[in-house]
């Protein structure tokens, strides 16, 4: 794949995340490692729930918060 725009999609930067209703979690994309739900707060500030995301999993999607309602679990934050 190449062309315009393709190499800002590539994340420079991961972190364990550590679910939290209050502290920021800042993400383009989030890494299920084990399955279960997954709580965000957008960048826009909507909560929402990806139900049953399966391990191997990647959720594409700008996040402030990856909240403590969380049931999945190794998780690793990208941007």
């Amino acid at each position: 794949m190449s062309g315009p725009g393709v190499q800002a999609a590539i994340p420079t930067y991961a972190e364990a995340i550590t679910k939290s209703d209050t502290a920021t979690n800042a993400f383009s994309y989030i890494y299920v490692g084990t399955t279960g739900n997954v709580v965000v707060t957008t960048e826009d500030g909507q909560v929402v729930t990806f139900t049953a995301v399966p391990a191997g999993q990647y959720i594409w999607i700008r996040t402030s918060k990856v909240m403590a309602a969380t049931t999945a679990s190794n998780m690793v934050g990208l941007r």
